[in-house]
């Protein structure tokens, strides 16, 4: 479950927007509680709820954003409308705003059932409804109404990262952070936060222990590898910067259908320096240039062709070309059988399409990542020389 609170407007914009949703037939308005005298009338539009979240929010001239605009998601259909309406409502209650005039809109044009709410930041007393550490309350909140143990929760998802293969610590603290996780090491121990407080803890030891015992596959290196390379001629592998960070839509397709999270790491805004790929599906993370480097990773195929045509013609100065008969086969596609299951096949297919990768019963939600780990990318090639030449010592530790 995702609770995301929207962007601030000095305007009630988001009431056009989800009653477009519905009169598109694309939504579906819930309820509409709190609104006065309004409650009792019929064919009510929507101006008529901005004029009312105005009218209160005019109590208030010390406010610049009044609106109040948030969106509560389920995986999938794992909840119907009438269930996410029924936490919608609790959650609210604990923000403190089941008291505010409010709207409920359930959306249902995208894969993941979801519902909006709108309402206004100023009280009917005209005194702000206190946004104090607002995100951080917004999940400890919804994991209440859930009646989810966030230290529980904690307890499986730490069990699963050590189940990893991993070979630094930055890595195994990605596997936490990429689940919302801080970590924070002291006295050998890592302190594991959430939400602006302390669940747990581990002693580093442990995951000592486990780099110490990380087995690389080379064959499944190979197999990524050639995932990349297959993809990229219909999925664009360049980068582009989002709110979230950098993404590219062969990174998402990798995770989307084998379970190949790709994580671009960058500092103060700069395009990326490298990258860590974690796979879920084999439960592994390797340095992105153990897979390939960043440079070939995110070049468009008309500028690996280029390369490519270059060294080709290099090979053919010097022996003859040696033609591939048209049975050659990628790894994954020999002697499949077509009733075979996916882990039968290895990821094998038959057509075009790809099995599509499931994820785990725990949900992995991707939020932003604010890290810098060196060693975590084949930095020899892009800081070596500027080390050599300062005579500067590799000192990072992650």
């Amino acid at each position: 479950m995702i609770v995301k609170i929207l962007k601030k407007s000095a305007t009630f914009k988001a009431v056009n927007y989800n009653t477009g949703k519905v009169d598109k037939n694309r939504g579906e308005l819930l309820l509409a509680k709190n609104f006065g005298v309004l409650q009792g009338m019929e064919n009510l539009r929507p101006q008529d709820y901005i004029n009312y979240f105005e009218a209160v929010s005019s109590r208030s001239t010390r406010i610049k954003y009044p609106q109040f605009h948030v969106a509560i998601s389920t995986k999938g259909r794992s909840h119907s409308k009438e269930e996410l309406a029924d936490i919608a409502k609790k959650w609210m209650q604990g923000m403190g705003y089941g008291e505010q005039p409010y709207l409920l809109i359930f959306h249902k044009d995208t894969a993941n059932n979801h519902v909006h709410l709108v309402s206004t930041r100023v009280g009917k007393d005209g005194k702000k409804i206190s946004d104090r550490y607002e995100k951080l309350r917004a999940y400890r909140i919804l994991n209440q109404v859930m009646g989810e143990d966030e230290r529980k929760v904690l307890a499986n998802h730490l069990q699963k990262a050590l189940s990893y293969n991993f070979s630094t610590r930055a890595q195994f603290m990605m596997l936490l952070e990429v689940q919302g996780y801080a970590l924070t090491l002291k006295d050998n121990r890592y302190s594991i936060s959430k939400y602006g407080r302390q669940l747990d803890s581990i002693d580093i030891s442990k995951v000592d222990d486990r780099i110490a015992s990380r087995h690389k596959d080379s064959a499944r290196v190979g197999q990524i590898r050639a995932f990349i390379e297959r993809y990229r001629l219909q999925y664009d592998p360049s980068v582009e910067h989002t709110e979230a960070g950098y993404r590219s839509a062969l990174a998402k397709f990798l995770h989307g259908t084998f379970g190949i999270q790709i994580i671009f790491h960058s500092k103060d805004g700069k395009p990326p320096y490298g990258y860590t790929l974690i796979d879920h599906a084999k439960g592994a993370v390797y340095k992105g240039g153990e897979i390939m480097s960043l440079k070939e990773f995110i070049a468009r195929p008309q500028e690996q062709d280029t390369r490519h045509v270059a060294e080709k013609n290099a090979i053919s100065a010097e022996r003859p070309e040696v033609p591939m008969e048209d049975t050659d086969l990628l790894p994954w596609e020999e002697n499949l059988d077509s009733g075979a299951s996916v882990e039968d096949n290895n990821y094998g297919y038959e057509s075009t399409s790809p099995p599509r990768y499931t994820e785990p019963d725990i949900e992995m939600p991707i939020p932003t990542l604010d890290i810098n780990i060196s060693d975590d990318i084949d930095d020899e090639a892009i800081l070596g020389r500027n080390r050599r030449r300062q005579r500067k010592a590799r000192t990072n530790t992650r």
